[in-house]
């Protein structure tokens, strides 16, 4: 009998302590709201992202999962971004390949020929029998 007393006692300033930790604040509300997480956003504004800030990015949680805006607006900064350098790239490759046209134009593609002054090739005249070089 005596054990079930202790339990009853003790259950009682259980949910005292309970009660007055939920409801005890007087003025204030039981609780004070806790602020959402929020992601606020790691991504560098001042420069493009490169693949350690995409490393270090990590999202709060949400009641069931990642919170869907965060997420979305990350994915499209980075699809954004990914569009940029890709145009960045075709516009190189366009360039690049409109230079070595302009250079498959140009005298380039010959194989590599000692240096010689620039002056036009003057075929060679044979040598006519009795003009020798040593008279």
């Amino acid at each position: 009998m005596v054990m079930f007393l202790f339990l009853v006692v003790a259950l009682a300033v259980v949910v005292a302590a309970v009660t007055l930790a939920v409801v005890g604040g007087g003025e204030q509300a039981p609780l004070p709201e806790a602020a959402p997480e929020r992601l606020y956003d790691p991504l560098p504004p001042d420069r493009p992202v490169n693949r350690a800030d995409v490393d270090a990015l990590r999202f709060p949680l949400a009641a069931r999962g990642y919170r869907m805006s965060d997420v979305d607006d990350a994915l499209n900064r980075l699809a954004a971004e990914l569009a940029e350098r890709d145009a960045r790239i075709a516009d190189l490759e366009s360039a690049l390949t409109g230079a070595r046209t302009a250079a498959g134009r140009a005298p380039m593609d010959r194989p590599n020929r000692p240096n010689r002054p620039n002056r036009p090739e003057q075929p060679e005249q044979p040598e006519q029998p009795g003009q020798g070089a040593e008279q």
